[in-house]
């Protein structure tokens, strides 16, 4: 059974940081490209960032030089260290592996990023 449990959010000032954790289990997770989406509340949810199983990475223009994607193969792990929050970054966030336009697995519960003053 495929599961991902994100961890790390919480209520922070915006110019803050945060670091979030995704760990894996019933995936060869060594293998595949991840990713971290978000949804704010009335939105859709969107691709934020994606690490490739060799470490190439992408952002959206939106945290392009606030956030950072990295992995822990050895501990079937994803993080997204965010930098420099703002109050536009308030959303659930959820990890999962991108495949095409959609994803490969069900979603897990998400952690919640509240920036606010």
């Amino acid at each position: 059974q495929v599961q991902f449990v994100e961890s790390g959010g919480v209520l922070v000032q915006p110019g803050g940081s945060l670091r979030l954790s995704c760990t894996t289990s019933g995936i060869r997770f060594s293998i595949y490209t991840m990713g971290w989406y978000r949804q704010a509340p009335g939105k859709q949810r969107d691709l934020v960032a994606t690490i490739s199983n060799v470490g190439s990475t992408n952002y959206a223009d939106s945290v392009k030089g606030r956030f950072i994607i990295s992995r822990d193969n050895a501990k079937n792990t994803v993080y997204l260290q965010m930098n420099s929050l703002k109050p536009e970054d308030t959303a659930v966030y959820y990890c999962n592996s991108p495949y095409g336009r959609t994803v490969q697995y069900a979603w897990g519960q998400g952690t919640l990023v509240t920036v606010s003053s």
